[in-house]
């Protein structure tokens, strides 16, 4: 823990929780690359292993999106979660030339909430349609139904508007799975 305390010299770090069980370090997107590619090489941290990439959605924040690396020392035995805020059109910069193991979450990222990651090779849809619009992780994403209801400020009243949706809802047949 003590040398998570100097990283700051080397590359600025906005937040460092020390007061929990877990080790958490917050970096600016614009150093994202150069922080994980000094925990992963350096001798004293040995990161060498990504092991999840989450984003979440904080709906109403200025920034709205946050990306988390977990990331494991095994030489070590220490687990660090470098965290990255960004807001709805501030790209992250692509870490595969770090962890090529990030490409696969990188996409579902960028597929589920629509978070941009530069200098990514193939990013492109991985969990929903091609023709799908939208993001469906994030939070104000419409959940089901043709009809929304919205409150109408001139006639102070809720009023229901028909909901457009660019893909019509799938019909399963479960009746018949074994014919």
């Amino acid at each position: 823990m003590n040398n998570l305390i100097k990283l700051g010299t080397l590359f600025p770090i906005i937040k460092q929780d020390l007061n929990s069980n877990e080790n958490v370090i917050i970096v600016s997107c614009k150093h994202i690359i150069s922080a994980l590619m000094f925990l992963k090489l350096h001798t004293n941290f040995q990161y060498k292993l990504l092991t999840c990439i989450s984003g979440v959605d904080y709906i109403g924040c200025k920034y709205r999106f946050g990306v988390i690396y977990e990331i494991l020392s095994l030489r070590n035995n220490n687990r660090l979660r470098v965290k990255v805020f960004v807001n709805e059109i501030t790209p992250v910069d692509s870490v595969i030339n770090v962890y090529v193991n990030s490409n696969w979450w990188e996409r579902e990222i960028w597929d589920l909430y629509g978070i941009y990651f530069n200098y990514h090779p193939d990013l492109r849809r991985i969990l929903t349609d091609y023709g799908f619009e939208g993001y469906p992780m994030r939070k104000d994403f419409p959940l089901f139904g043709y009809i929304d209801l919205q409150y109408d400020l001139n006639s102070k009243m809720i009023t229901l508007q028909s909901l457009e949706l660019s893909q019509d809802f799938r019909k399963f047949n479960f009746g018949l799975l074994w014919q």
